[in-house]
């Protein structure tokens, strides 16, 4: 009999170990300790104002420069030198300064006329097409009715008549003010041309980087057309020449800054603008701006291409935030905010944008709690959890 009893005690036993080591197995990993933290992990960032520009990026390439003869095709009197021959002057730095306010007039009443013309050229042009397309159903309409016998030849005729005389009213008309806008685009031409170096408050511009090897500028004396103002040597200079449209030019001027970036060898400096041509290139329609590469840049080749942003149409001191911030739902533009644990839904109005970056006009405010990651997943009221980028 006690041969039978001791397995049995044995058994038992064992059975009892295995109970024991499940119930610890349970006690470490409690229902409380495996759920997930409550809320939508997301990323914030305080709400601030800054300031921020249009960029506008185009492509060009980076070509040689040579001395550069300064002219001034126009008599003026210089009211005032800066330089003298023997100093080094940067691209953009001002020379002098000439008497040419007669000759800015003229070229700003010039750039008016031609801008003037062309567009009562385009509105001419829009208004005769729409008089001929009516001219044209009409007739269309008439020889409809005439197939069932409610017109006749004679107002088929006169239609006819009239939609030739139209025509030959457009031609004629559009014919005149292109002419008129040639002879406008002449003159402007003519006075860019004068003032080629010249800003808008009459300093005559040094195109490129250099020694100043002559300047027949002097102070109180008219400089003349035939005789270049300065000569600048500028060897080993590089300059960048891009194309830009009729929309951005107005909004660029000589000596501003711009950012560029050469990617064939890794190279991103700031360069000036140091000219922009008055008048499009016939062909393309589209504007020369060079650009002037500091002297310490180093590195490039004549023929690489080179990636220029312009920076236009700045605001200071207003709200700017991470465009993947904003969501789009239609028209409407939204954010979310965090205020203690839950998430707020805020639509806004949008401004400038930049590089990443977008200008608010309405809707937040500096100090807010912007989500900038994870707002995708949101909605008004959601309880939320804030973590670090690392998290």
């Amino acid at each position: 009999m006690k041969s039978h009893r001791i397995p049995a005690l044995l058994l038992c036993g064992a059975l009892l170990v295995s109970l024991s080591a499940c119930g610890g197995g349970g006690a470490q990993n409690s229902p409380a300790e495996s759920e997930p933290p409550a809320g939508t992990a997301v990323q914030v960032e305080t709400v601030n104002a800054n300031t921020i520009s249009t960029e506008n990026k185009v492509s060009g390439k980076v070509e040689s420069d040579t001395d550069a003869s300064v002219f001034v095709a126009t008599a003026a009197k210089c009211t005032a030198v800066y330089v003298e021959v023997g100093d080094t002057v940067r691209a953009g730095q001002a020379i002098c300064t000439l008497d040419l306010a007669s000759t800015l007039s003229s070229y700003q009443a010039a750039s008016i006329s031609y801008d003037s013309t062309v567009k009562s050229y385009q509105d001419q042009a829009a208004l005769f097409e729409k008089q001929i397309a009516l001219y044209e159903k009409n007739l269309s309409d008439l020889r409809a009715l005439q197939e069932i016998g409610a017109a006749s030849q004679a107002e088929i005729d006169g239609a006819e008549l009239t939609l030739l005389s139209a025509q030959v009213t457009r031609d004629s008309t559009l014919a005149q003010l292109e002419a008129g806008i040639q002879s406008s685009k002449a003159n402007v031409e003519q006075l860019a041309t004068a003032l080629e170096n010249v800003d808008g408050s009459g300093n005559v511009i040094a195109p490129i980087s250099g020694v100043l090897l002559s300047l027949s500028a002097v102070q109180d004396a008219f400089v003349s057309s035939a005789t270049p103002v300065a000569v600048i040597d500028g060897v080993d200079q590089l300059k960048i020449t891009v194309t830009v449209s009729e929309a951005l030019v107005p909004k660029l001027k000589i000596g501003d800054a711009v950012d560029v970036t050469v990617s064939s060898v890794g190279a991103a400096f700031t360069g000036a603008i140091r000219s922009v041509d008055k008048a499009a290139s016939l062909q393309t329609k589209l504007y020369t701006v060079t650009v002037s590469i500091p002297a310490e840049v180093e590195g490039l080749l004549s023929g690489m291409f080179a990636d220029v942003t312009f920076h236009t149409d700045t605001s200071a001191d207003t709200i700017v935030i991470p465009t993947q911030a904003i969501l789009t739902s239609g028209s409407t533009q939204y954010v979310y905010v965090v205020e203690g644990d839950t998430a707020r839904y805020v639509e806004v109005t949008t401004g400038l944008t930049g590089n990443g970056v977008t200008e608010i006009t309405s809707g937040l405010e500096a100090g807010q709690q912007l989500v900038t990651v994870g707002q995708a997943y949101l909605s008004d009221g959601a309880l939320v959890r804030i973590v670090t980028g690392e998290g």
